[in-house]
């Protein structure tokens, strides 16, 4: 029986890399962003590489709930989807299928996801940044589980990905493997072709890269998103993880 993960995170975030090392596994495929197209088709917004996307997975649910509930292209016993929380529309695909998935959740400082977010598009919303989205899968996912999800914070990750990923795995039924810490530099076929508008520090790397604490300063005019933002996330960030010993 396949254990379908879904490691629910915004932009800006380290779940590429994150992706990475589940990738690493040698019991593990990965999926990247597989709603994306979806979104864009519904949304109708334009994001850098909109017609390759559109053109490279299911536009429609009836097509991605098949695809996504399935399995893996190649038969491996966990299956782990990265996924953006902005890409769930909830009048249109609902909530059941969720219980199909194992569900984690990926987190970081607001200010330094729209601070990071603006470089490459201005004027983000909330909702492009998937806050309360996520906010409203944890309380799903509580419900559905009976606990609280796994949650890491991508700073102490960076902090420690060890002990970072050792827990997450504990968290998810999973044996930990050293595999995960390290990768080769690249490009993957399981990118999604959006992976040239975003991808460079990832495909540049070879592991979670060196944590350096930063202060990061968001424009005045942003600072309201950014409060909005921490106050969805706070219930996750109380339920985070703590380093495995």
């Amino acid at each position: 029986m396949t254990l379908r993960i879904a490691m629910w995170s915004g932009p800006r975030n380290l779940s590429t890399a994150l992706m990475r090392a589940f990738e690493q596994r040698n019991d593990t495929e990965v999926i990247d962003e597989p709603m994306y197209a979806h979104y864009l088709c519904q949304t109708g917004l334009e994001h850098p590489g909109r017609t390759q996307i559109l053109a490279s997975q299911p536009q429609t649910w009836p097509e991605l709930r098949r695809w996504i509930t399935g399995s893996p292209p190649h038969g491996a016993p966990v299956w782990f989807h990265k996924q953006m929380a902005h890409h769930l529309i909830p009048e249109v695909m609902g909530w059941d299928w969720l219980r199909h998935f194992r569900h984690a959740f990926l987190i970081r400082d607001p200010a330094y996801v729209v601070a990071s977010y603006i470089r490459r598009r201005p004027t983000p919303t909330l909702a492009d940044l998937g806050f309360a989205t996520q906010h409203q899968l944890f309380v799903y996912a509580t419900k559905i589980h009976g606990t609280p999800p796994p949650v890491i914070d991508a700073d102490e990750l960076l902090q420690n990905p060890r002990g970072m990923l050792a827990a997450l795995c504990t968290a998810l039924g999973l044996e930990f493997q050293a595999s995960m810490l390290s990768w080769p530099p690249g490009r993957r076929s399981t990118d999604g072709v959006w992976a040239e508008y975003w991808y460079d520090a990832v495909e540049a790397s070879t592991g979670f890269h060196p944590y350096k604490a930063r202060t990061v300063d968001v424009p005045n005019h942003y600072r309201e998103l950014v409060e909005r933002a921490q106050a969805l996330q706070q219930p996750l960030h109380e339920a985070r993880l703590t380093p495995a010993t």
